[in-house]
């Protein structure tokens, strides 16, 4: 299965199903009232954390989901059935970043939504939309026979961000043809390809490190960094975000090069780290100089050790030190907290003073906007004349009418709200 740790999808919620307008209609019940039942809801749109996920592969092609719609009302004051949710399954550890988009498509602003690092985790993205009402919510003393009903309210439409950080103890990092891969392989069940020329690993690969029979972690190999990584250069900045998730890193450092450049290759990887987040320093890291079953490499090893506590050497091929490691790598987790997990900010809600709409004019057209007045407008059934009259006087209760008045809105002059444009009277 291809490795795909980023996508961007739309979802739209369903919309909210419409109120009807309809009688009573029964034996010996002369001059039934008003009876049509309220729309259904519309479904939402749900990502749920998958743990036998790895991948956001399922994403490459498939870009649109939308949910069910709720069903019209129904006779004898009936509601119609709401509209069914729409699933949408993610790997664990996925951030969602959600962009607001309005009902001409036009992006608002985006934020941090979401964080599912727990399997199962459940969260909404978009709300369906509230089914309209029947008409039999709008009889009045004075109105007994109301002929009109509310639309249902559209859902939510957006735009998300999915960018999977994978869940693992250990990350193993370090230069290409470092034995990142020889490693994983030798301490685990995971079989990366392993080959005698740089990049061998395109993606990352997790394995299971049994520590004893009912110990153990998971490690992470990550694709070779090179210097410039963070700035995209070879793999690393696609690839650098999964180790930031993981509680002690094991910098693999191969030995069988001169002293100076070991030394280099050490500080080109711990400066690819800094500048891709600071905070990756902060945690334990485990130095190990690698194929100690070269001549070189053991020299290396045996000059640095006094200079380097707790440098550590290994030899995958003939299998020394490679527990002592794993040993290490265990009671370092063990003793180093979980990462802070990524709270996401809470939404920012704006509040006006006293007014809950705005006006702007735009080549001459009278705009107004905010969310109940929208909503009012997209419920509306503009084709029926007591649904207008309806829309009007409550527009009158809010205030629109007076502040259109005080900004000079004569009649014939254009209103917009929420897409519908009508003529000023």
């Amino acid at each position: 299965m291809q490795f795909i740790d980023e996508a961007t999808i739309t979802v739209a919620a369903g919309h909210g199903g419409d109120g009807i307008v309809a009688w009573r209609r029964e034996k010996y019940v002369p001059k039934g009232g008003p009876a049509g039942g309220d729309g259904g809801r519309g479904g939402d749109v749900v990502l749920l954390a998958d743990p036998e996920l790895g991948t956001l592969v399922d994403f490459r092609f498939k870009k649109q989901f939308g949910a069910e719609s709720g069903k019209a009302g129904g006779q004898n004051n009936k509601a119609g059935p709401a509209g069914k949710e729409m699933l949408i399954r993610v790997p664990v550890g996925t951030l969602v970043t959600r962009t607001e988009v309005d009902a001409e498509g036009n992006k608002l602003h985006a934020r941090l939504f979401a964080d599912l690092s727990t399997a199962g985790e459940r969260v909404r993205v978009a709300r369906g939309g509230r089914g309209g009402q029947g008409n039999q919510h709008f009889a009045t003393a004075a109105r007994q026979a109301p002929r009109f009903a509310e639309k249902g309210a559209p859902g939510e439409h957006c735009e998300l961000r999915l960018e999977l950080k994978l869940l693992a103890d250990a990350g193993v990092i370090g230069l290409p043809n470092a034995g990142k891969s020889t490693l994983l392989s030798v301490v685990s069940a995971a079989r990366p390809k392993i080959a005698d020329y740089p990049f061998t690993t395109l993606e990352p690969q997790l394995g299971v490190v049994r520590v004893a029979e009912f110990e153990s972690f998971v490690m992470v190999d990550v694709p070779g960094l090179i210097e410039g990584a963070h700035e995209g250069a070879g793999l690393g900045d696609r690839f650098l975000r999964h180790v930031e998730r993981t509680r002690v890193l094991v910098h693999l450092i191969a030995g069988d090069k001169p002293l100076h450049d070991v030394l280099a290759d050490k500080e080109t990887i711990e400066t690819e780290l800094r500048a891709w987040n600071a905070a990756l320093l902060d945690r334990p890291i485990i130095l190990v100089i690698t194929k100690l079953d070269l001549p070189d490499a053991r020299a290396t090893f045996e000059a640095l050790r006094d200079d380097l506590p707790g440098l550590r050497g290994i030899s995958a091929a003939t299998g020394e030190g490679v527990r002592e490691l794993v040993y290490a790598v265990w009671e370092t987790i063990r003793a180093t907290p979980l990462p802070a997990i990524v709270q996401p900010e809470p939404a920012q809600i704006e509040l006006t003073a006293n007014e809950p709409f705005a006006i702007e004019i735009e080549d001459g057209v009278y705009v107004v906007s905010g969310e109940r007045v929208e909503r009012l407008a997209q419920m509306t059934d503009f084709d029926n004349d007591e649904a207008l009259v309806r829309f009007e006087q409550i527009l009158a209760k809010m205030g629109v009418d007076k502040k259109l008045r005080e900004l000079g809105v004569h009649a014939g002059d254009t209103v917009r709200i929420a897409g519908v444009e009508f003529d000023y009277s």
